[in-house]
């Protein structure tokens, strides 16, 4: 096998495709979708920013992805992963390729963030340059905090507060409809972290291994299911209080506790390994049923 430190031949494009890892972009698209919903339901939608935002989302979500495979490939972390291909870690790209793509991915992320700022306000790009930043340091430079049990509070902020506030904002451009985004990205800020949770909890004895000290590692097995099922309570409840500020039909997300409970109880149930791969696929699909039916509840039932 080529080691992750040789110049390998290039990839194929289905490779590429595989390290980007695409299951993870519903973890893009679904704060988009709720702050959206908030937007429609204050009458305030711009399909365009709209359009820039999921843009926005989908390039940073891929520029984390290839910044996940090169950092934890160049410190050896992924030799023997259980999860989904790792270009590195498998020996498939360089690391120098893979940087690049990460950077690229980043940079197209910036570019959908300047013109954003551009159309609602400049003080946004503040706000960009430190999303790129915590996209990066989630597993790169010298003290990553995906390294250091941050992983979760991380994506919490950036892909549920910060990603559901500010679709909301830039379409309203005031502070009407905020509280409403604020729990909403409480909720899918929630399911966002139970998906990497239920990541680290598969990755325990290989992450404890080599040293990676997750959130998972830090809280061991049984407290980590239950930090697990702690997340799903939190976005249920968060649901009930965005349902409270803007129509009860926004309760047609809960429909995304039809794929959440047999991954609860398969949490729960104390499954390990690639017995839990299905749990992230699950809750994966349950953040984008939530956000989904916030957007036809609340932002077009609702309004």
């Amino acid at each position: 096998m080529t080691t992750p430190h040789a110049e390998p031949a290039r990839a194929p494009l289905r490779h590429w495709i595989a390290g980007a890892r695409p299951r993870t972009l519903p973890a893009a698209v679904a704060p988009v979708l709720a702050g959206t919903a908030v937007a429609l339901h204050v009458d305030a939608f711009v399909v365009g920013k709209a359009l820039l935002a999921l843009g926005l989302a989908l390039a940073l979500q891929v520029g984390v992805n290839y910044a996940n495979d090169y950092s934890d490939g160049i410190r050896g972390t992924d030799a023997d992963r259980v999860g989904p291909l790792r270009l590195v870690g498998s020996g498939l790209a360089s690391p120098r390729s893979v940087k690049l793509a990460a950077f690229a991915a980043l940079g197209v992320g910036a570019v959908f963030g300047l013109v954003l700022a551009a159309l609602t306000a400049w003080w946004l790009v503040a706000i960009g340059a430190v999303c790129l930043l915590a996209a990066w340091g989630y597993t790169g430079g010298s003290s990553p905090y995906g390294y250091r049990g941050l992983g979760e509070v991380m994506v919490f902020v950036f892909f549920g507060l910060v990603a559901v506030v500010g679709t909301t904002y830039v379409q309203v451009e005031g502070t009407t409809g905020l509280g409403a985004a604020t729990i909403a990205g409480v909720g899918i800020g929630a399911l966002a972290c139970a998906i990497l949770v239920a990541n680290n909890l598969r990755d325990i004895p290989s992450d404890r291994e080599v040293g990676k000290r997750t959130l998972a590692v830090v809280l061991g097995d049984r407290r980590t299911r239950l930090l697990y099922a702690g997340l799903v309570a939190a976005s249920v409840a968060a649901l009930v209080g965005v349902a409270a500020l803007t129509s009860w039909w926004a309760l047609l997300a809960a429909l995304s506790l039809l794929p959440l409970v047999p991954a609860l109880r398969t949490v729960l149930g104390g499954a390990q390994g690639r017995e839990l791969i299905p749990v992230i696929q699950q809750t994966g699909v349950a953040e984008l049923v939530h956000a989904l039916g916030l957007l036809v509840g609340a932002g077009m039932i609702g309004r």
